[in-house]
């Protein structure tokens, strides 16, 4: 958080995709979570107000939403994304996500070839477990957006298996954000698997596409071979796993 801050790294993106040969509940997810990255609750303003009672400050603006919705377009647009729905609870918090809802209208007049909705965050939830391809690019503010994030991981598999950026005007971060798992350090069980991808997406950010494509095929292709780590119900370890995606990488090139 504090890099994000540090950095206005100010949209997180999170695209979620099934894999070949990886379980999960459904088929043919593939949709990206768009989430404002610097403000909403995550300002982190909070303070004790008498004992026992505690506030913490819910900040939106009109700037940074707008901010965040232009590059949600933007990025639909670019990568031929045909819907942009808004998650929000504005039908509660009227003053902030209205704020917020108001700024993506706004935004989405200039955008006419996207096709643009809204959704109340908890119905949006309950859709995404139901029918998660009804949903392209989601765009919500910070506290929704990580829980959205997670959950839209969950359908595909966990969050072993999707990619982090951290965008900003200056700046970018990549992260596998499932964090370090210590209980598992040094013993060649971790999948690299969302490191890998995140990877990705860092060499397409910085104008390689075909590096990028070339190590996203031999990945696909190594799951396609039906080798995965043990917590996909594989037997393969970190090493094996990563020896076998340099290989069709070799190969790709």
């Amino acid at each position: 958080m504090r890099l994000r801050q540090t950095l206005d790294l100010y949209a997180n993106l999170r695209p979620v995709k099934n894999l070949p040969n990886v379980a999960s509940r459904f088929s043919g997810v593939d949709l990206v979570v768009v989430r404002e990255n610097t403000e909403d609750l995550y300002a982190g303003l909070e303070h004790t107000v008498v004992p026992g009672v505690v506030e913490s400050l819910k900040i939106i603006t009109e700037a940074a939403s707008t901010r965040i919705a232009r590059f949600g377009f933007e990025y639909a647009r670019a990568h031929g994304r045909r819907r942009v729905t808004a998650v929000h609870k504005a039908n509660i918090m009227k003053l902030s996500d209205g704020l917020f809802l108001r700024s993506v209208q706004r935004v989405a007049q200039d955008f006419p070839d996207i096709v643009f909705d809204e959704r109340i965050v908890d119905a949006a939830c309950m859709d995404l477990v139901l029918k998660p391809e009804k949903y392209d690019v989601l765009l919500l503010p910070n506290l929704y957006g990580d829980i959205v994030s997670d959950l839209a991981a969950g359908l595909v598999g966990g969050l072993g298996l999707v990619p982090g950026a951290n965008l900003g005007t200056l700046g970018a971060i990549f992260e596998a954000v499932h964090g370090t798992a210590p209980d598992i350090a040094g013993q060649d069980k971790a999948n690299p698997t969302a490191l890998l991808m995140s990877a990705i997406l860092m060499l397409r950010h910085l104008g390689l596409p075909e590096l990028a494509d070339r190590i996203e095929k031999a990945l696909l292709a190594t799951f396609e071979a039906g080798i995965k780590t043990r917590d996909l119900g594989g037997t393969a370890g970190t090493r094996e796993f990563a020896r076998a995606v340099a290989e069709r990488t070799k190969s790709e090139g």
